[in-house]
């Protein structure tokens, strides 16, 4: 069954969730400095994203709109396989409408608001990474009955969207949302508790990935054009994959 549509009711936020939203981008914003990839800084202020209060999910998608094409669709939590990326094909990000306690600051399992828009919006206002999403959707799209299929573009995603490295002007720089936006998650990175390693589509695609800890490793890619490369790659591996086979009932 598909997803239901749901409404932000942007009226319904407490003065505590608004209090939530600017110390966490307070915080995020100081620990970023330096070391956030160029088009996080670029799309945060061209989104409109600022301290003073929570998005608003219309003006947000409007700006998206007019940049990229992309819009925000708000949901109530994690969505299945065949809703997310179908939403991704159609350049739709889906962002959930809670955002976290003060009790849930440092970590998170489920992605809420803060997630959902500081740490991935900023990404989308940039056109090249807008396209490589939209076409990491489409190929998913393709191969939703192959349960094997959908792990190796999870650990794409995952290594990628939510906690990919980049170097730029010689220097290292995040850009990946979970990184983005988990204060956990950055000072677990600093720490070099997990191997930073090459991005390499080959060695991303062999390591297991999950989001209800912190990362094991990380991976940088050397530049913005091994985006695209990497899902056209993996496009071109799936496709020479056998097919599963499907069981009549």
């Amino acid at each position: 069954m598909p997803f239901a549509m749901l409404q932000q009711h942007y009226d319904q936020y407490s003065a505590q969730d608004h209090l939530v939203w600017k110390v966490l981008f307070d915080r995020q914003t100081a620990l970023l400095h330096k070391r956030a990839c160029g088009a996080f800084w670029q799309g945060l202020r061209a989104a409109g994203l600022h301290r003073h209060a929570l998005p608003d999910f219309g003006q947000v998608s409007q700006r998206l709109q007019q940049a990229t094409g992309w819009q925000l669709v708000p949901v109530a939590g994690l969505l299945g396989d065949a809703d997310f990326y179908g939403l991704l094909a159609r350049r739709r990000f889906p962002a959930t409408v809670w955002i976290r306690s003060m009790a849930q600051f440092d970590f998170i399992e489920e992605p809420d608001l803060f997630h959902g828009v500081f740490g991935h919006v900023p990404l989308l206002m940039d056109a090249a990474f807008a396209d490589f999403l939209q076409f990491l959707g489409h190929v998913a799209t393709l191969h939703l009955p192959d349960a094997a299929a959908m792990v190796r573009l999870e650990r794409l995603y995952g290594f990628a969207v939510q906690f990919g490295l980049v170097r730029e002007g010689g220097e290292t720089r995040l850009f990946g949302a979970g990184l983005l936006s988990s204060s956990g998650e950055i000072h677990h990175y600093l720490s070099e508790a997990a191997p930073r390693q090459p991005f390499e589509l080959a060695a991303v695609l062999e390591t297991p990935y999950s989001e209800a800890h912190l990362q094991d490793a990380y991976f940088e890619l050397s530049g913005w054009e091994q985006l695209t490369e990497s899902v056209a790659d993996l496009a071109a591996v799936l496709a020479d994959a056998p097919r599963p086979m499907l069981v009549a009932s």
